[in-house]
């Protein structure tokens, strides 16, 4: 179902580690919309809300409204200018979160013709580790796995051997 191919590759790497460290029980909240890999959490029997689309750098209330055991956001925070205050306003314990990693050989990303499709943050692994730290999270779990495009070139090249996502299971405090 889950084949290793973009996106379903980083798709079947986020539901095993989700799997490996939260229960089925768990009320999750997910930031973002629903979107292919929420409705995939749904499917395989995990209870999930999505944030409505707010812009979180302005608008937490979702996370001080919404009923949750467990935050998941992935592939958000680096359109956030903000991860920092998102993360201290958490109300679980629990959370998971992954990541595009910075590549040294490719430029941030950004959308020519959609304003919110951009990344102002790329994180190198440590970035996200500190942020997690400074508000008061203890990383458990990490992993990362690499995006190759089957592709020729350099840059292909690089992306077969070079990480691209990172994600984190951490507990609070």
């Amino acid at each position: 179902m889950y084949e290793n191919t973009f996106p379903h590759k980083r798709y079947k790497y986020t539901l095993d580690f989700l799997q490996k460290h939260i229960g089925k029980n768990e009320e999750l909240l997910d930031l973002g919309i629903a979107n292919p890999f929420s409705e995939i959490m749904k499917k395989e029997g995990y209870n999930v809300t999505n944030t409505t689309g707010e812009d979180l750098d302005f608008d937490q209330s979702a996370l001080k409204n919404n009923n949750y055991t467990v935050l998941t956001a992935f592939e958000i925070f680096e359109h956030l200018l903000n991860p920092f205050t998102v993360l201290q306003n958490v109300k679980s314990d629990k959370l998971i979160i992954s990541v595009p990693l910075r590549l040294w050989f490719s430029p941030a990303y950004r959308s020519k013709t959609d304003m919110w499709d951009r990344h102002y943050h790329e994180f190198e692994d440590w970035q996200l580790d500190w942020l997690l730290e400074k508000t008061g999270w203890v990383i458990k779990d990490r992993q990362k796995w690499t995006n190759p495009s089957g592709k020729i070139g350099i840059r292909p090249l690089l992306r077969k051997i070079t990480p691209r996502y990172y994600i984190v299971y951490a507990e609070r405090k």
